[in-house]
Parts: structure tokens; C-alpha cells; sequence
């Protein structure tokens, strides 16, 4: 039984819904033709899926005509953009025209600066309008976005300039965050100063936040505001093949090196715009909020191309959950009438923290449906967030899917889909899920298990920059016939889908994919320490934080702790930072000299007992060491 009891008519109905699954699932080939037509192609396609599990094969599209100038006619004076700043009273307003027209200037300026199709162009931008205008401007060229998130470390953005090869930057002097202001220009151009000859950046584009004044450097830095202003707000779109790349986007995996995962164009945009209509009942009127940076997938396909595609009005917020006082998100939507918000449990985690009262100090009626990504969401913060924020009255979709998958794989559909708290409940249609156990045999019926997914999507990523063969290693050989997801599921007696979290090395700290590889990596910087291990563990707040072994070299210095913290935040980004960090003599190792994570994680959670077998390891008395380490108080 859902636990809410929603006042509101949806699109769909249970019925409609299964009719949908058996069309999907019956020819699948027909289906996705037909859902194709959601975009206006050039050419149309040949046909649905090709043998090499490209989409859309001969089509040829713009993203740009698709998110804008085909709604110009129908749409054109509807609000496309509202861009709420940190400062309650600022307001910006982007019609589908005048967001057409920013984005065609946007468009010519990187083109006078030698940008063309094929070409690479990284966004470094704080929550401001330029973001998302870029991302729709490089679209319109042909050219390839890689947007980075603001709270990466210079180590971390210049490893992603140099596999991009991005030839330009467009970047901000500052971000605000309260009083606070971000580095923006400052911390790319540490980055840009590391490894120079590894990186292709000619061209340096700074967006004003502030009146702050930052460094420019002579005939590669200019402030983008006086080219936009001399641009003109018309461009010609260049026409892409359906299969050509839109985006790269670097995600965190279990081998230490960021992996730049290629999305597509025609099948990513019909991904989109598909599952943004099916999950969030997408209706004329909606105004959407997706509070995700548009740094990570989640901002991409819900921040920007699944409601623009749809004709749909996107809310962008520049402040933070509580800042200047406890409510600020829930003004925001009272103040711009949000229908349609999606969030991440760490944020609903934090807010429930503030107080039931703060809540309901604020008229939410307005709100329609409430969603949830990036991890799995406890009981606790799912009813809260229902009964206090949605009243009872919303839709709840607790959505499952990856940045490979480039948007919602299993997720409550509203009207047709009944919710089960804490569940992304079922798989929406063309979407197959199995189980499988340890060996690659699929588990049937009531179950748990490795999650993998039986042939393709629209959405999959294509590849792995510079790297088909680490694609296929990673998703594709793990479990021969299937996509492997790196997520381990349980499926209840209604074929419910309950995701239990990564079963490789990779830590999920407020909705961001952290591999322990990649801190490992960091770590291995610092002369003073000889080997590492992290693991996630349970966090209140986070949903998993990062615990740090260090194993140190001898005379190593008493500040080895903050050593190692230093090491990790400058080379992967301060979002990493440990909770805790524990110098030790050693780790558990099986005799090939493999470390047991198993047991650091159980040791790390205070467990004293229940470690199995310890006779494979190398020295089974380090066990009972790390635990007295762990039971010592740290200063």
C-alpha cells in the first residue's frame, strides 16, 4: 500500500502503465521508434537499436532545436529558466525566446573563439544561468560539454582537462555561498598550472558573479559578459549524427582514475525526455526543481535536458538549504509555486534536522511530486519527507540509476506505480533487471543479488573516453550477456526492487560516487605513508563517510593525520574529506597480499567479533591490533 494519499490526477493509470510494459516488452524495436518521435530530427532514423547497441542509427538532430526552437512557436513567451539567486530579492526570468537567444550568443562567442564540432569545452561554473546556457550553446555547435563539479580539488580538475582535452574553459571569478566566496577562477588556474603540458586549454572564459576582482592571464583569459553582449542572438545549429557524443562526464569508479563516460545524443535526449514525462507525471504548468549541481548527471538530464525537452520550466537555486536561516529551500518553493522537486536523502537528512516546525511554517501546497536520487533513502527520511514536506498529498518516487545509465532505470511511476517506502519499487518500461548470484546465474523470484541489466536502453552511455576497452571490462565482461551496475538489489514477493548499495569499491558520500581507489591514489603522494585503505561506512547524515587506514613509513611525522587529509582534499576535492583517519601497523592481507576490506569495514564500525574464517590471512593477529587502535580515543 502506498503511504500517502495523493489529491492529484495523473497521466497515468495502472492500466495504462502495463499496457505500456507489454508494448515495451513485446517489440521493443517498434516501441522505441515510436518514442523516438518525441525529438525533431534533420533525418529521421533508420531504426531503433543497431548489433553495436548504438540508438537511433542515420538519425541526424540538434540537442539545442530540441530543448529550444522547436517550442519557440507554441512556447515562446513561457517561462523556460528561473533562476532564484542566493539574495531572496533576485530573480532572473529566461523565456524559451530569450533563453534561445542567450544560448545563440553563448554559441557564437565560442565559435569566434575557434570552438567547433567535435571540440571539447569544460563548464567550472556555481549555480548561475551561464551553466546551463553553456551546456545548451555547446549543444548548438556540435561541441562536446564536460562539466566539472565546482568542489573539485585543482589535482582533480586538471586530471579531467587532460583526458577531455578540452580546448576552453568557461569558468566564474567567484561563488557565492553566503558570506563565503568560492575560487573559482583561482582554483582552475592552480590547475592549469599543474601539468601544462598535458592540457590543450587556449582559452579561459569568466563569467562576473561578483564584482570580485581575480587574476586574468594576458590573451588566454577574458570576462565572457562584454563577448555576449557584441554576440549576435542568432546561430545556425549544427546537424549531429544521433550517435555523436553530447557530453563526457567523469565519474568515480574501483580502478583509481576518473572515468570520462560518453553520452550520446539522439537515444540520451529520448532517455530524457522519456523518463522526466513517465516519472514525474510531467504536465503543462510544472515548474521543476532538481536541487542536483548541474555537474553531475542528475543536473544534466533533470536540470536541464528532460524539462526543456518536454517545454517544461526549470527552477535554478543559486543558495544553500538553510542559508541565511533554517527554511530557505522551503521559501523557495512557496515563493516560485514548485511542483515538481527532487532532492537527495543527505539534503532531506539534513533539513529533518532543522524541526518539523521550521516546515511547516511555509505553504507547500503547491507541490505535486517529490523524488529522491543518488542513494538509497531510509524508511525514516522517506515518511518524513512525505508526510511533512508532501503532506500526504504528493507522488514519492525514490528513483534508482547511474551516470552510465544517463537517467531513471527503476523508479514509482505517479498514478500507475504503487510506492513502497524505501523501494525504487519497479523497473520502468524497456528496462530489465536480474539478479544474479556470485557465479552470473540469475536468481529468481524473492531474492538478493548482484543487479545487472538485460540488453540496452536508449540512454547507455556509448563508451569511456579514450577508452572503449575499459567500458567493456567494467560493465560489459564482469557478467558475459549482461550490464553489470556495481549495485547489489534485493526483489520482494511483489518484484520490488530494494538497492542495497555498491558491491565494488566504490563509496557513496552524499549521492557522490567516491572510488577508494581514487583516495588510495591520493594518499600515495604523501612520502610518509607506505600503504592506505578506505572504506565507507554507515553516516547519519551522509548515508556513508569515508574511514582512512594509513600504514606509515618509518619516522613518519606525528601530524601524519593531517598529512593524510591534506593529501586527499587537494588531490580529490574537500567533498572526500575522511571522517576519520587511523594510523596503523598494518592491514589485513590474505597471504597474496590482497587487503581485506571486509574486515576493515566491520572493524571501523566497532564490531569486535563475527570475522569468519582469519586463518587465510597473512597475519591474523593484526585483527585484534586495529581493534584496540580503533577503541583508543583519538585526540
Amino acid at each position: 500500500m502506498p503511504s500517502s494519499s495523493h489529491s492529484h490526477s495523473f497521466r497515468l493509470t495502472p492500466t495504462d502503465y502495463s499496457a505500456l510494459v507489454e508494448r515495451a516488452t513485446a517489440g521493443p524495436e517498434l516501441y522505441w521508434e515510436r518514442e523516438s518521435e518525441r525529438l525533431s530530427w534533420n533525418t529521421a532514423p533508420t531504426h531503433a537499436q543497431c548489433e553495436k547497441q548504438s540508438w537511433l542509427p542515420g538519425g541526424m538532430l540538434n540537442a539545442s532545436v530540441n530543448c529550444l526552437d522547436r517550442h519557440l512557436e507554441t512556447r515562446g513567451d513561457q517561462k523556460a529558466l528561473v533562476w532564484q539567486a542566493e539574495d531572496a530579492g533576485r530573480v532572473l526570468t529566461f523565456t524559451y525566446k530569450t533563453l534561445y537567444e542567450h544560448v545563440c550568443r553563448m554559441a557564437n562567442v565560442l565559435r569566434d573563439q575557434g570552438i567547433q564540432a567535435g571540440d571539447r569545452v569544460a563548464i567550472h561554473l556555481p549555480s548561475v544561468p551561464e551553466g546551463l546556457i553553456a551546456m545548451l550553446a555547446c549543444a548548438r555547435i556540435g561541441a562536446i560539454h564536460v562539466v566539472l563539479f565546482g568542489g573539485f580539488s585543482p589535482e582533480a580538475i586538471a586530471d579531467r582537462l587532460a583526458d577531455s582535452g578540452a580546448a576552453l574553459v568557461i569558468t566564474a571569478n567567484v561563488g557565492r555561498r553566503g558570506a563565503k566566496r568560492i575560487p573559482f577562477k583561482a582554483t582552475l588556474d592552480a590547475a592549469l598550472d599543474l601539468r601544462p603540458e598535458t592540457l590543450a586549454v587556449n582559452a579561459v572564459l569568466v563569467v562576473g558573479v561578483t564584482d570580485d576582482e581575480v587574476g586574468m592571464k594576458p590573451g588566454r583569459d577574458r570576462w565572457l559578459a562584454p563577448l555576449l553582449e557584441k554576440a549576435v542572438p542568432e546561430c545556425a545549429p549544427q546537424n549531429m549524427p544521433s550517435s555523436a557524443p553530447l557530453f563526457l562526464l567523469y565519474t568515480s569508479g574501483s580502478t583509481g582514475k576518473p572515468k570520462g563516460v560518453v553520452h550520446g545524443t539522439g537515444g540520451y535526449l529520448v532517455w530524457a525526455s522519456y523518463t522526466h514525462e513517465l516519472v514525474f507525471d510531467h504536465q503543462g504548468g510544472d515548474i521543476f526543481w532538481c536541487t542536483a549541481d548541474i555537474g553531475w548527471i542528475t543536473g544534466h538530464t533533470y536540470g536541464v535536458y528532460g524539462p526543456l525537452l518536454n517545454g517544461g520550466t526549470v527552477l535554478l537555486f543559486e543558495g544553500m538549504p538553510s542559508s541565511p536561516a533554517p527554511g530557505r529551500w522551503w521559501n523557495v518553493i512557496q515563493d516560485h509555486k514548485v511542483t515538481t522537486f527532487y532532492t537527495s536523502p543527505t539534503a532531506i537528512r539534513a533539513l529533518m534536522r532543522e524541526g518539523d516546525a521550521v516546515v511547516q511554517r511555509y505553504d507547500l501546497s503547491s507541490l505535486r511530486v517529490l523524488g529522491t536520487v543518488g542513494e538509497p533513502i531510509s524508511q525514516e527520511a522517506w515518511s518524513w519527507f512525505n508526510d511533512h514536506v508532501g503532506g500526504g498529498r504528493c507522488a514519492f518516487v525514490d528513483t534508482w540509476w547511474q551516470t552510465e545509465s544517463g537517467g531513471i532505470m527503476i523508479s514509482p511511476v505517479p498514478g500507475a506505480v504503487r510506492e513502497k517506502p524505501a523501494s525504487a519499487t519497479l523497473p520502468l518500461p524497456g528496462v530489465h533487471p536480474v539478479l544474479l548470484d556470485e557465479k552470473g546465474t540469475p536468481r529468481e523470484g524473492a531474492t538478493e543479488g548482484v543487479l545487472c541489466l538485460k540488453g540496452s536502453w536508449p540512454g547507455r552511455a556509448l563508451s569511456i573516453w579514450n577508452d572503449d576497452g575499459l567500458f567493456e571490462r567494467t560493465y560489459l565482461q564482469p557478467y558475459p550477456g549482461y550490464y553489470f551496475t556495481g549495485d547489489g538489489a534485493r526483489r520482494d514477493e511483489d518484484g520490488y526492487y530494494w538497492i542495497t548499495g555498491r558491491v565494488d569499491d566504490v563509496i557513496n558520500v552524499s549521492g557522490h560516487r567516491i572510488g577508494s581507489a581514487e583516495i588510495e591514489d591520493a594518499l600515495a603522494t604523501e612520502v610518509t605513508i607506505a600503504e592506505s585503505a578506505a572504506i565507507g561506512i554507515p553516516h547519519d547524515l551522509k548515508g556513508q563517510g569515508i574511514v582512512v587506514y594509513v600504514v606509515p613509513r618509518d619516522n613518519a611525522p606525528d601530524d601524519l593525520h593531517i598529512r593524510a587529509a591534506k593529501a586527499i582534499t587537494s588531490k580529490v576535492g574537500r567533498y572526500a574529506a575522511p571522517e576519520r583517519i587511523h594510523v596503523v601497523p598494518d592491514l589485513p592481507k590474505t597471504r597474496s597480499g590482497k587487503s581485506v576490506r571486509r574486515l576493515l569495514r566491520k572493524i571501523a564500525c566497532g564490531e569486535t567479533e563475527g570475522f569468519g574464517d582469519l586463518s587465510t590471512l597473512a597475519d591474523p593477529e593484526i585483527v585484534e591490533a586495529l581493534i584496540r587502535i580503533i577503541q583508543t580515543p583519538q585526540d
